[in-house]
């Protein structure tokens, strides 16, 4: 199959998967972003209980990931926040845009595709489900958390563990992600928030059947910090396995964990939101293939040699951007799907 044929879809929310596309676009792939449709938080749940419509901030930061650098302005008027005004403070022109473009479409999914054409994006952008549902957490103590926005920013006692999450009503998959699922060469999962971006995808009926069943490959970037709330004190490995249980062991090919540490100044201001570095460590991954870079390059051996029991391979890498926002590095990330698909 010929590089520029082959597909990547990503699944994912928030500026995860803007991170991802913001990477991937200027690379010849056929490009799918499935995303989370439990935020309801902000402007997006503001829209959501006026309207009754989906959540489209997610979708407009995909779109934006997406847009070409010649829409510019465009992309720059559709993040156009207002900050005043009685009805529109808080609202981006964007989920506003998605908000019209649904009442003229009459459906979601087609106000998206609007969207999409008129910031000419490469790819296609596709919600996870067309159902309207809401994102529920249960504690450690057996606390109940209502709504996204609940969990991702608590008002609980937030250094109580999630012991599971699940969707009410529950909702299934958009036949378009299940094609995008199905057709893709690579599947890529996260980076994101685990328990509020990326974990309600697989919640919605006919994902993870979906991923399971595809052929392509199976990546899953691990998160550069832990988050407040959702994954205090998280090690590597714990990513793994609170992901393989929602979506199933050895389902993934790859599980990519950065190595590089930041400055130190840069780690105490994520300190003082009780965020920690996630970090590879060789002695959680006993008995899986792990292999080790300093760079993005990896042997192929590594890649093609069959894994015992199917285990999951282990990828860890430098990963980090450069500066002291502490995210995944768009480009480092594009190198690495470059090299799994080649």
């Amino acid at each position: 199959m010929k590089k520029e044929n082959k597909r990547v879809t990503v699944i994912g929310g928030g500026t995860g998967v803007f991170t991802v596309l913001t990477g991937l676009k200027h690379l010849p792939y056929r490009l799918s972003a499935i995303l989370t449709m439990a935020d309801d938080g902000g402007s997006s749940g503001v829209l959501r209980e006026e309207f009754g419509i989906l959540p489209p901030g997610d979708i407009r930061r995909a779109l934006l990931a997406l847009a070409p650098s010649s829409t510019h302005n465009l992309a720059k008027l559709f993040n156009f926040r207002f900050k005043d005004g009685s009805g529109l403070k808080g609202h981006s022109f964007g989920n506003l845009l998605i908000t019209a473009l649904e009442r003229i479409t009459g459906r979601f999914d087609l106000a998206v595709k609007e969207a999409a054409k008129i910031l000419n994006i490469s790819g296609e952008i596709i919600p996870v489900t067309l159902d309207n549902t809401r994102l529920f957490a249960r504690l450690e103590n057996g606390l109940l958390i209502v709504g996204e926005s609940n969990i991702d920013i608590p008002k609980h006692n937030a250094n109580l563990k999630i012991k599971e999450v699940f969707l009410n009503p529950p909702a299934k998959i958009n036949p378009e992600a299940r094609r995008a699922i199905l057709n893709a060469d690579l599947i890529v999962l996260g980076p994101g928030d685990l328990y509020t971006s990326l974990i309600p995808n697989l919640l919605i009926k006919g994902v993870k059947e979906a991923i399971r069943k595809s052929r392509g490959q199976k990546v899953y970037f691990c998160n550069i910090m832990t988050k407040y709330g959702e994954t205090n004190g998280f090690k590597a490995k714990d990513f793994l396995m609170v992901l393989e249980k929602y979506l199933g062991k050895n389902v993934l090919d790859y599980f990519v964990i950065n190595t590089q540490k930041p400055k130190a100044e840069y780690l105490k201001k994520y300190a003082k939101e009780k965020k920690e570095l996630v970090l590879f460590d060789s002695k959680e991954f006993v008995g899986y293939p792990v292999f080790v870079s300093k760079s993005i390059k990896i042997d192929k051996k590594f890649l093609t040699k069959p894994s015992p029991r199917g285990k999951t391979k282990i990828i860890a890498l430098p990963l980090i951007r450069r500066g002291a926002l502490l995210r995944h590095d768009p480009l480092r990330l594009a190198g690495l799907v470059q090299v799994l698909l080649s």
